[in-house]
């Protein structure tokens, strides 16, 4: 691939003409003879699925970059009336790849896990729902511009959300405080909008989960996530534990971060401050960090560094904050370039840091799938997704002190901490979730004070003193995936315990760990959630004694470190 990210073409599918398309060559394999002529036309059917996908996703990373862009938000608009319409093709596909008489013959060719994801899919679509698939997407989208759109007046300067990050760890605490407000101010003044969103798309998506035939959107929403081998069962009995386990930890480490930072009580606004010195920052500009990364990636392994140096040649990563440019970070696939894309809002904290090596993660992965023609094999599952992303910031940790240099013991003591901390907001996001859908015409103040309760379950002492919005519930404003991918969060809690298997397997045997880190990476999509841990040779986070073992292994780290060094 010689073309730049700049240089790629975008041109609107014509829907009509793919529809056309397909609807014959489905025709050809229902009529196929058998599966070898079946797994030809299925090979021809990718190429255009491949054709609109790679438009959808260039369309969408060039209006992240920048909503105010005109061409792109109408194309965006676009892709949320014409993607349901998409998603009825698959489903035909899907239809006609189960009922197959040559189903056994496909599955030797295509691999078991196809077929799996097909019976799933199958459950979440039908023509039925088509306006309220459309009308779902356009309410996503409503709160991605609105997020977007924040302009705050904030020391001289007007920011977006992402731009008053590096305040909300400032050294000074009056600075915190003031940062913290003028984010949540946003969203306060915003409430009644983001209330009339969210509640349209929870009544929405209760009306295509029954119209689907399920009892509430709970089922539909892990059905869309293509889940198998586990159920809501497994993901409560997993709450179960991070509240057992996991609490007591954080709580303790509470302690730890108040000790270190010189500081009586824990307010909101010092959640994010561990060292009275100041947190650890990379040490310099986004275009120094990626130089850094360079470096890093080759040293780490050969496939990483022909992997970094294929991003960086074809500017396929968007780092740094702007105004108009969507909030968070991402990594994509672009299918007919082969190329992974990072998006990110590089604002000047540590999380400069951690979000390239995640959404490396996602890359790399990505990148060592190229091979797969399948498209459903590209990516795992979202859980799955995640443990690549999460796991690559541990295994890059010896090439820490390129971005931190004196500080990066202060990095890698925070990254640890936050990692554990994390899990009990990650199972926060997820119970609340389930609340909400198992009871869809709870008012929104009924849902703020929830989330509130939640808040106190999972992550009790966390003090609002006297934020009237947050005390009332309303810090899940700021979480996208609950507007735009329920139920996707706990994928990062699973994750996070399944990365900290591959952290302590680097302790252990560095050369182990990253020979079955690839190995997950190469197999992409290509088997299910559970079938992955076993490549990778890690422990379920569903198995008993699971969370209790890495989180006594992290926890003692910590303890250790704490007494040995005096990271203030």
């Amino acid at each position: 691939m010689e073309t730049k990210f700049r240089d790629f073409k975008y041109i609107r599918p014509d829907i009509e003409s793919d529809k056309e398309h397909i609807n014959l060559l489905l025709n050809e394999f229902e009529n196929a003879e058998n599966a070898e002529t079946q797994f030809e036309i299925l090979k021809k059917i990718n190429e255009i699925r491949s054709g609109f996908d790679t438009m959808s996703r260039i369309a969408n990373i060039r209006y992240t970059i920048n909503t105010f862009d005109e061409f792109y938000s109408s194309e965006h608009e676009f892709f949320d009336d014409f993607g349901p319409v998409y998603s009825g093709l698959i489903n035909r596909l899907y239809k006609s790849l189960t009922k197959s008489k040559f189903r056994a013959g496909l599955e030797k060719m295509c691999g078991k896990q196809l077929f799996d994801v097909a019976e799933v899919v199958l459950k979440t679509f039908s023509d039925e729902v088509m306006d309220d698939l459309k009308k779902e997407n356009h309410l996503s989208s409503k709160y991605v511009r609105l997020v977007a759109s924040a302009k705050i007046n904030f020391e001289g300067e007007e920011r977006n959300l992402a731009g008053l990050a590096l305040f909300m760890e400032s050294e000074n605490r009056e600075v915190r405080k003031n940062a913290y407000d003028a984010k949540w101010s946003f969203f306060e003044k915003h409430e009644n909008e983001i209330d009339a969103i969210y509640d349209e798309l929870v009544k929405i998506r209760t009306v295509i989960a029954r119209k689907l035939g399920y009892e509430n959107f709970i089922q539909l929403g892990y059905d869309r996530l293509r889940r198998t081998g586990y159920t809501q069962n497994e993901i409560s009995g997993f709450r179960d534990e991070v509240k057992q386990y996991i609490v007591p930890l954080t709580s303790a480490l509470k302690e730890i971060q108040k000790q270190r930072t010189g500081l009586d009580h824990l307010y909101y606004y010092d959640s994010d401050f561990y060292f009275r010195s100041g947190n650890p920052m990379p040490k310099g500009s986004p275009e120094w960090i990626v130089e850094k990364a360079k470096l890093m990636y080759e040293q780490l392994s050969p496939e990483t560094g022909e992997f970094m140096n294929f991003m960086i040649e074809h500017e396929v990563m968007d780092l740094y904050n702007r105004k108009g440019k969507s909030a968070g970070g991402y990594c994509t696939y672009i299918r007919n370039y082969k190329s992974p894309y990072i998006f990110a809002n590089m604002n000047g904290t540590s999380h400069d840091i951690k979000v390239l090596t995640h959404e490396a993660g996602h890359a790399f992965q990505a990148f060592q799938s190229r091979v797969f023609d399948i498209p459903e094999y590209t990516t795992p599952t979202l859980e799955a997704a995640e443990i690549h992303s999460m796991s690559m910031e541990f295994i890059t940790w010896p090439w820490m002190n390129l971005f931190f240099e004196e500080d990066t013991d202060k990095f890698l003591f925070s990254h640890l901490f936050k990692a554990l901390t994390f899990i009990p907001y990650g199972v926060t996001v997820d119970e609340f979730q389930h609340f909400i859908y198992s009871n869809p015409d709870a008012t929104p103040a009924e849902r703020k004070l929830k989330w509130r309760e939640l808040e106190k379950k999972y992550m009790p002492g966390k003090d609002y003193e006297g934020n009237e919005f947050l005390e009332r519930g309303g810090y899940w404003f700021m979480q996208g995936h609950i507007f735009k991918m329920p139920f996707y969060y706990i994928d990062y809690c699973l994750a996070q315990i399944c990365a900290l298997q591959f952290w302590r397997k680097c302790n252990e045997d560095r050369d182990v760990a990253w020979k079955d880190y690839l190995s997950l990476c190469k197999q992409g999509g290509s088997r299910s959630f559970l079938e992955l841990l076993k490549t990778a040779r890690i422990e379920s986070p569903f198995d008993k004694n699971t969370i209790q073992s890495i989180v006594n292994y992290a926890g003692e780290w910590i303890m250790n470190v704490n007494k040995e060094y005096d990271l203030v």
